[in-house]
């Protein structure tokens, strides 16, 4: 804030030059009236014309035909020019006739002189309470003693507590219409200057988009040193203050429970009746959708900027294709450089001179695998006593009741290991139901089996014997 500080921003920054113009009253009137005002972001140029023609039109009709005498595409392209920057001209992409938009700078004049107006209510409660609870946030925020941080809370639910006993017995604390028009006007005001910082955040990447397109034309270094250079521009935003803020408005606005809930409160506060006196703009019912057409915006330049990387890797691939035809183009006319005189020894060493060939038919042919034959010989054993314990002594294991234990104990946790298995399920067929166990292991995909580790299987047989058996660590998972 020195002089020669200032006396440099008054000549170069754009809102200063505004501020100072000759007729800044009638640029900043009338980019009020298209722009700021009815909140649009983007006029054709057609379009924007005919505002100004009409709006030059009603002057001219007032104060006489001599004032403002250039026509409106001359105002356009005067404020739009490098010089100004008061407005950005730009062609959409695949469009062929210009937009405008207002720049940064510009909502900031507006925004000044706005502020210059005398206020008939000014509220100060709202904003001193603001403060405070600001305050609180980066107190309780940066507080490093539990101890402290839980008498906090326990003091707020002792607040609430306080206020829900107040409330049942029927005591309810309602704003006054003073204190409604103080905060609404503050919501206001919040509202509108989040959308002008739009256009700043806007602004700030569509100068790296301008940067990366001047490297890429003026780059002579390899690839790699370029997209470095290029990636690291765009961490510096994207991690910066502003980018990290930036982004954690957005993902906080594309939530629809927040855009409903935002919905839901402004048709309830702008029916209020002190709110309804004050005769608001209507389109503060939508402005949060107008937050998400400006972050769209924004969200379409840092598009832009991936789709100049891809063109510009679009470009080299192409450029390093051709530099290979030439390389081969160039081994081709050596070549024929040397047939008729070729060098003395080895003129060139190749690994093999042709492809090794295997032929269908030099591979065996397909062998049948040997079928067992059963020979049904019925011998008489009349004399003969077979014993038939052996027949009751197989032992079948149901798998698939088996794969329903492992299921209804996944229900309710994530994995199991084998062994809480079977204290849950204790096996009832001995071995045989723990290989089957194994067996099932191996087959499910979501089973391990570790063979660094081991677990001990104890159970009780038909006689009353305990048996134990070691086994590498199973866990079945969901």
């Amino acid at each position: 804030m020195d002089y020669y500080g200032l006396a440099s921003l008054r000549h170069r920054h754009p809102a200063w030059r505004l501020l100072t113009a000759e007729n800044a009253p009638f640029v900043i009137a009338f980019l009020h009236h298209a722009f700021t005002k009815p909140n649009i972001r983007t006029l054709v140029q057609s379009q924007l014309a005919m505002q100004l023609e009409d709006y030059l039109y009603d002057l001219r009709a007032r104060l006489g035909d001599s004032i403002f005498p250039r026509s409106a595409g001359e105002y356009l392209n005067d404020w739009a020019d490098d010089s100004k920057g008061w407005l950005r001209k730009f062609y959409p992409e695949g469009g062929d006739e210009p937009h405008f938009d207002v720049t940064a700078s510009t909502e900031m004049a507006i925004a000044w002189v706005h502020g210059l107006e005398q206020k008939q209510f000014i509220g100060t409660e709202s904003r001193i309470k603001t403060v405070l609870e600001l305050l609180r946030q980066m107190a309780r925020g940066t507080e490093t003693d539990p101890a402290v941080r839980i008498s906090e809370l326990e003091k707020r639910r002792a607040e609430l507590n306080a206020e829900i006993v107040r409330i049942r017995e029927g005591s309810l604390d309602l704003m006054d219409s003073t204190e409604i028009k103080e905060r609404f006007q503050q919501m206001e005001q919040t509202a509108r200057a989040l959308l002008a910082d739009f256009r700043q955040v806007e602004q700030n990447f569509r100068n790296l988009d301008r940067s990366v397109r001047e490297h890429i034309a003026l780059w002579e270094g390899s690839k790699g040193e370029l997209l470095e250079s290029i990636f690291g521009e765009h961490d510096v935003i994207a991690g910066s203050d502003q980018g990290k803020s930036f982004r954690a408005f957005w993902d906080f606005l594309m939530s629809p429970v927040r855009q409903e809930e935002l919905s839901t409160l402004l048709r309830r506060i702008m029916s209020l009746e002190p709110i309804v006196e004050t005769q608001p703009d209507r389109r503060l019912l939508c402005v949060h959708y107008d937050w998400l057409e400006a972050g769209e915006a924004t969200q379409r330049t840092v598009a832009r900027l991936s789709e100049q990387l891809r063109k510009y890797l679009d470009d080299k691939a192409w450029h390093e294709n051709r530099r290979i035809m030439v390389i081969l183009r160039d081994i081709e006319q050596q070549a024929l450089a040397v047939r008729n005189h070729a060098p003395d020894g080895d003129f060139a060493h190749l690994d093999d001179t042709a492809p090794s060939i295997e032929l269908v038919m030099d591979r065996p042919l397909f062998t049948p695998p040997l079928k067992a034959s059963f020979a049904q010989n019925i011998t008489d054993a009349q004399d003969e006593v077979a014993g038939s314990n052996a027949l009751f002594e197989q032992v079948y294991v149901d798998k698939a009741a088996l794969r329903l234990r492992i299921r209804r104990a996944l229900q309710t946790r994530e994995q199991i290991a084998l062994t809480t298995l079977i204290e849950e399920y204790p096996l009832e067929q001995g071995l045989a139901e723990l290989v089957a166990y194994l067996s099932l292991a191996a087959e499910e995909e979501r089973a391990l089996i570790d063979d660094a580790h081991t677990q001990t299987v104890v159970w009780t047989d038909a006689s009353g014997r305990d048996l134990c058996a070691s086994l590498p660590a199973v866990i079945f998972s969901r």
